[in-house]
């Protein structure tokens, strides 16, 4: 065969070839990450899994505690979706021009709770000056840092209001997120913990001692955002999605509001 034939049909295999090679690496690249709160894992799973069976896209979710990731952010990790626990850290990659402030809403409310293991026999009835130091005994308390993890700082403030954080402060067991505050507890590890709700329904080796008043910390809000780094041309049409009314349901099935 003339050379002439010969090399727009190698071209053309090698384009081919090429396009081949490339679009598991360009499938990959449309990929939605989300850097979510660590208390919502079950239930973005659940969100996740659905969004896949409806749309055939992919997201991957990173769950951590919310300062973490802000700052995994800030030093420039590939997310294209943030949920925090509170409004401040999105406050703080908002000031940093980080999330595209127009993407921004506020998706869930949650609610504090003292946690016991589950084989506890305790009852403290949370109010002022309520005795939790003495309930404690030589135990610890568990809950997320706080002096940086949502969870943590809403405990910490529950406690203040309540007046008993001078008594129990040095009795607490800080925690890399909530998540790992609740298995201290259900371990057994710790008498009493501060988590979520939400965080007390996942798991069966806790129950619930009493509700910490809403009026005692401030309002429990996950915002959601874009990041201003995002480069996956799905991540808008997921953050839509997590506003329908059938993720709404799936998220209300695990105690979120």
């Amino acid at each position: 065969m003339p050379l002439s034939i010969m090399l727009p049909l190698i071209r053309k295999g090698a384009l081919c070839a090429l396009a081949l090679f490339l679009a598991p690496v360009l499938a990959l690249a449309q990929n939605t990450t989300v850097f979510a709160a660590a208390s919502l894992k079950n239930a973005l799973d659940d969100v996740v899994k659905a969004y896949g069976e409806s749309s055939g896209q992919k997201v991957v979710v990173s769950y951590a505690a919310s300062p973490a990731l802000a700052r995994q952010i800030e030093s420039g990790a590939p997310a294209d979706i943030f949920i925090s626990a509170d409004l401040d850290w999105m406050n703080y990659l908002e000031k940093k021009s980080l999330i595209n402030v127009k993407s921004r809403q506020n998706l869930l409310k949650n609610r504090l709770v003292l946690i016991a293991p589950g084989s506890s026999k305790a009852a403290v009835i949370i109010a002022p000056k309520f005795p939790l130091a003495s309930a404690l005994g030589n135990g610890r308390l568990a809950m997320a840092d706080p002096e940086s993890v949502p969870a943590g700082k809403y405990g910490k403030a529950a406690l203040e209001k309540l007046g008993v954080w001078g008594e129990v402060s040095a009795k607490v067991a800080p925690a890399a997120d909530v998540r790992a505050a609740m298995l201290l507890v259900s371990r057994g590890e710790a008498p009493f913990g501060i988590v979520y709700s939400t965080d007390a329904f996942v798991d069966k080796a806790v129950r619930i001692v009493d509700d910490f008043p809403e009026n005692s910390h401030p309002p429990i809000i996950y915002p959601v955002a874009l990041t201003s780094t995002s480069k996956a041309a799905a991540a808008g049409e997921f953050l839509k999605f997590l506003m329908q009314a059938q993720v709404r349901a799936i998220f209300e099935k695990y105690g979120f509001k």
